[in-house]
């Protein structure tokens, strides 16, 4: 609607008007005037996204203003940054306890999206003794014990499985695909070289106006892919897309029947076909599968007989639940049955995905074995039986404590794909591809086994598994290999002279026939890979003194996660099984501290037992600080960022959403080539670049000065390229208060 859009000019116009700077008046009055202005934007416009940062900066500004901190924090927990809505909630709780009911429960769902699994039970478990002492009470802000107990059980699980993380890469597809908005639910042929997807991107949407969130309305796009790159995505257009809402749900395994989500009759699926490269206008489903209540999702089986759906019609286990439905004589969809209680639980059941074998799927659900939110399930439908096994997790990092849902597989079991928010995202939501070396089907076996059992029933700690074995009957008696056999064969210097017949010469032994009395042959004994233990240990840069932070060691190329053990006092170990030494990306992190981010090559596992160790000197955020962005890449004599930028860029948001009071310069480098106005202009626009990004991510504009430098400040000798050139061509920040 572009009268939303009006009414967010003119609030920023006041904004920029009556409050033109942080020192020019009373904080505490600054701070009411943002949240005047953000309770006001929510009011009109629901726009919470853009309200969220007024609301953050209000509480920063005041941080004894309660009202405000709570606000902040409960838009942090609707939106992104949900980890980040702890610190405002804990300022409430230090304040008035008893503001909220459930301010305990905030806390730790806070602390368990930012999988913070230990201090999410406790505050859990302050909230849980609260409700027991108070089981009466009835206010709009009472969590019940049951969803209480759903989170608690969520962080166990949780740290279960991110204590051991599947050796699977997650990358961004590529800025080819992905926006600074939203783009997600992607669906591909089975060749893999098309893939069509929904974006709220503003270029090239239908509709250039805003939907009530502020945001453009949803539109379905599409790319292929040739030589192994995708071209940059564009809008399938009309009849496709209307001005309105389009979201697409499937597509069919030969690319040509597109399946797609309409508000019409409380939600229901369209379809649109393909032919000669045109697609037709989406009509309803034939069949029974649309009805009066939402129709969510759907996936068809490659030989297009059967479908597979999500619905929160009556008859259902509860919420969401996911049925299927086959083609009659007529092309009719019919024979609508639920799956039953193997896959459908009391919560949500959505996202299904059916293999290209017919009886493998992959759906998301809120119950189960999950980690919080929606995570990506597994189950096999067995003809024979005609039932479905037991569905399975598929572990840590494809499932987090926030929604993973909508994931599609390739047809090789190779790759798959989804939308998720993660640190390399370059908006909201982004697009990932999942790359599998041994394939999913080995991926979900190695998983721990799924069971709606609490951890403490499924192992006693009481039970010793050596006397189960020692008692345990045999049949056959083993043989040690480590003992002679006996001889059975005759041995000629014990035969009887008298017995042998005097026709026949005395028997020669041959040699080979002398008794067996060598060792059995024992195979040489293959030494295990030990993984190599690469231990960091962060300190405080100026007194050396521990310090907890968070440390994450990946791939540099493929993000697979290396397993990490936290030993306290500021020491973390991570288990390298590699075999190949290998690029990785060091990250640590710490309230109060500039970030380090940076490259590590790391020798690989061997036979031999090895540590390695390194430590981390964190500096304190202060005036004058200045750290190099050495992660930061541009295309060639441009400003516009590449692929690999976004975990960087996203590094220094986060630091400064955590220290709302800092302020910095964004500096742009060049090397010595080319004219000094062209430099001092391609430096400025880089450093304007970075200042675009926070911005558009909600960091206050006038926290950040961008500045181009050109070539006027080398680190290094201009004379060579790898040390010179390529060091001095850099962005980087300075502290500014």
């Amino acid at each position: 609607m572009s009268s939303i859009r009006s009414v967010l000019i003119f609030l920023a116009f006041l904004l920029v008007l009556f409050i033109p700077g942080f020192s020019q008046q009373d904080p505490k009055e600054t701070a009411r005037e943002y949240m005047e202005v953000a309770e006001g934007m929510i009011a009109e416009t629901k726009a919470i996204d853009d309200a969220r940062g007024l609301m953050v900066t209000a509480a920063d500004l005041d941080t004894t203003f309660i009202k405000a901190n709570f606000e902040a924090g409960r838009l942090q927990l609707l939106t992104i940054g949900k980890n980040l809505a702890v610190k405002y909630f804990k300022r409430v709780m230090r304040q008035d306890p008893a503001y909220r009911f459930d301010i305990e429960y905030l806390i730790g769902k806070s602390y368990q999206y930012g999988e913070n699994f230990d201090m999410a039970i406790y505050y859990y478990n302050l909230y849980k003794d609260k409700l027991g002492k108070k089981s009466n009470y009835q206010g709009k802000d009472k969590v019940d014990m049951a969803t209480v107990d759903r989170a608690l059980y969520e962080c166990q699980n949780g740290k279960e499985f991110v204590s051991n993380p599947q050796n699977f890469s997650i990358v961004n597809i590529g800025r080819e695909i992905n926006s600074e908005y939203e783009d997600y639910a992607p669906v591909f042929s089975e060749t893999e070289d098309e893939i069509v997807f929904t974006t709220r991107r503003r270029e090239d949407n239908l509709n250039q106006n805003v939907f009530d969130d502020n945001k453009p309305w949803e539109d379905i796009f599409f790319s292929t892919k040739k030589d192994g790159k995708w071209a940059f995505a564009k809008n399938i257009g009309e009849p496709v897309n209307t001005p309105y809402h389009d979201s697409n749900l499937s597509l069919s395994a030969n690319g040509n029947t597109l399946f797609i989500f309409k508000d019409d009759g409380g939600g229901d699926i369209y379809f649109s076909e393909r032919a000669n490269g045109v697609w037709s206008p989406p009509a309803p489903l034939p069949g029974i599968i649309n009805s009066s209540f939402e129709e969510k999702s759907i996936s068809m089986s490659a030989d297009e007989k059967t479908l597979y759906f999500s619905s929160n019609r009556p008859g259902g286990y509860g919420g969401l639940d996911i049925y299927r439905a086959t083609k009659d004589s007529k092309g009719a969809w019919s024979n609508v049955k639920n799956l039953g209680p193997k896959i459908n639980t009391e919560l949500d059941d959505d996202g299904p995905f059916i293999d290209y074998d017919g009886v493998t799927l992959y759906f998301s659900s809120r119950g189960r074995k999950g980690m919080g939110g929606f995570d990506v399930f597994r189950a096999t439908f067995d003809p024979a039986a005609n039932e479905w096994s037991e569905p399975e997790n598929l572990g840590y990092p494809i499932n987090t404590p926030d929604d993973d849902v909508f994931f599609v597989a390739s047809k090789d079991g190779k790759r798959a794909y989804y939308s998720s928010i993660r640190e390399d995202g370059m908006g909201y939501l982004d697009i990932y591809v999942i790359t599998i070396p041994d394939g999913l089907k080995n991926l979900a076996s190695k998983t721990s086994p799924t069971t709606v059992k609490e951890p403490d029933a499924i192992k006693d700690p009481t039970i010793d598994p050596t006397t189960i074995a020692n008692n345990t009957p045999t049949t056959t008696p083993i043989p040690d290999p480590t003992k002679t056999p006996p001889v059975t064969t005759n041995d000629p210097t014990k035969t009887d002279p008298s017995k042998t017949p005097p026709t026949k010469e005395p028997v020669k032994t041959e040699p080979t026939k002398e008794p067996v009395k060598t060792e059995p042959k024992v195979a040489p004994v293959k030494k295990e890979t030990i993984p190599l233990k690469y231990e960091v240990t962060v300190v405080d840069s100026e007194n050396k003194t521990p310090l907890n932070a968070k440390v994450k060691l990946v791939g540099a190329k493929d993000n697979v996660i290396v397993p990490l053990t936290d030993n306290g006092n500021g020491v973390y170990t991570f288990s390298v099984k590699s075999q190949q030494p290998k690029d990785y990306r060091l990250s640590v992190d710490a309230d109060g501290y500039i970030f380090v981010n940076e490259k590590v090559r790391i020798a690989g596992a061997s036979t031999d037992e090895k540590t390695v160790g390194r430590t981390i000197q964190l500096r304190k955020i202060s005036v004058g600080a200045t750290s190099i962005l050495r992660n930061l890449y541009f295309d060639f004599d441009k400003a516009t960022f590449e692929t690999e930028s976004y975990t960087e860029l996203n590094k220094l948001e986060a630091m400064m959403r955590s220290n709302p009071d800092m302020q910095v310069e964004i500096g742009g480098h060049t090397d010595a080539v080319g004219t000094k106005a062209y430099n001092l202009f391609l430096s400025r626009k880089r450093a304007e670049a970075v200042k675009d990004y926070l911005t558009k991510k909600g960091v206050d504009a006038r926290r950040i000065k961008a500045t181009g430098y050109g070539k006027s400040k080398p680190l290094a000798s201009n004379d060579d390229e790898e040390e010179g050139r390529e060091l001095n061509r850099r962005v980087e920040f300075t502290v500014l208060k």
